[in-house]
């Protein structure tokens, strides 16, 4: 019983804050748009018990998930978000794994401040991060002045409302992301590897492809994931550091839901965009088995 209440635990909360709430959005997609609040009438009435659900299986209603499959903005939408967010994750990588590995061949009593460094933008609201960066990347943003300062340009660039600003912005938001996981893996590598390495002839470059970077490639794993996943479905930086033409499955969604109040839609977009980051979710929890399998 000690066992069965230490699990359950985790699970109540999953069941309360996941399945729960996405029942409830899974009801709306199958229901008809209304002009009343809130906007929409739904098709399943729970409240006629078995019965009511019986009559619904009957006349089950797909309207609005073969909308999205007709309306090429939808799909055009998820393919850009998945564009982005693979690219962002790449990105992300290349700056992130340096960061990490040089954290781990720091002092040991830098370690810590460094850590700290990693992690402080936490300590700010992710709104002002982002504002912050309309302030950078603008015409007459720091940036600008900066390279018009120095002579590398002659004219301010244009870089806030492009998916330039998006991938700028998404790489510092989830970057301690990407660091941590591969910091922790890089933690734990055992020198006298390295040392074996190049005592049987490798390079300092050779022995850290061989050994090092096979070692973190757990880290590698969960970070790219952790990046991934949110960034699949962000909208706030979407919306304020990307222009028009920044087409993304989370700002789509922001607008079906506040602007066209069309909710049964938003909440079909909703629960595909849920259905494609299960499989990223569910590799990612496969992997993180495997590596505590490992280290027992």
């Amino acid at each position: 019983m000690r066992r069965f209440g230490l699990i359950s635990v985790p699970y109540l909360w999953l069941l309360a804050l996941f399945l729960v709430p996405f029942l409830i959005v899974l009801k709306i997609s199958l229901s008809d748009i209304e002009l009343a609040i809130p906007p929409y009438t739904p098709t399943l009435d729970l409240s006629r018990g078995w019965e009511g659900f019986t009559d619904w299986a009957s006349q089950l209603d797909l309207e609005n998930f073969w909308f999205l499959a007709e309306d090429s903005l939808y799909w055009k939408a998820y393919l850009s978000s998945l564009k982005i967010a693979i690219v962002s994750t790449i990105m992300t990588l290349i700056v992130g794994y340096p960061i990490a590995y040089g954290m781990t061949r720091a002092p040991d009593e830098w370690r810590p401040t460094l850590m700290m460094l990693v992690i402080l933008p936490f300590w700010t609201s992710f709104l002002i991060r982002v504002y912050a960066w309309k302030a950078i990347l603008s015409q007459e943003g720091l940036l600008n002045q900066l390279l018009m300062g120095i002579g590398v340009i002659g004219e301010p660039l244009t870089i806030l409302n492009t998916n330039t600003a998006v991938y700028i912005g998404i790489v510092y938001t989830y970057l301690p992301f990407m660091v941590l996981p591969i910091y922790a893996a890089l933690e734990r590598l055992d020198e006298s590897l390295l040392e074996a390495a190049e005592d049987l002839g490798c390079s300092r470059f050779t022995a850290f492809w061989l050994v090092t970077f096979p070692m973190s490639k757990q880290g590698i794993i969960a970070g790219s994931f952790l990046v991934f996943i949110p960034a699949m479905g962000e909208f706030v930086i979407p919306a304020l550091l990307g222009g028009s033409k920044t087409l993304m499955i989370g700002k789509v969604l922001w607008e079906e839901f506040f602007s066209n109040r069309d909710w049964p839609v938003a909440s079909a977009v909703a629960v595909i965009l849920l259905l494609l980051l299960i499989i990223p979710i569910v590799l990612f929890q496969r992997n993180e088995e495997k590596q505590r399998e490992a280290e027992r």
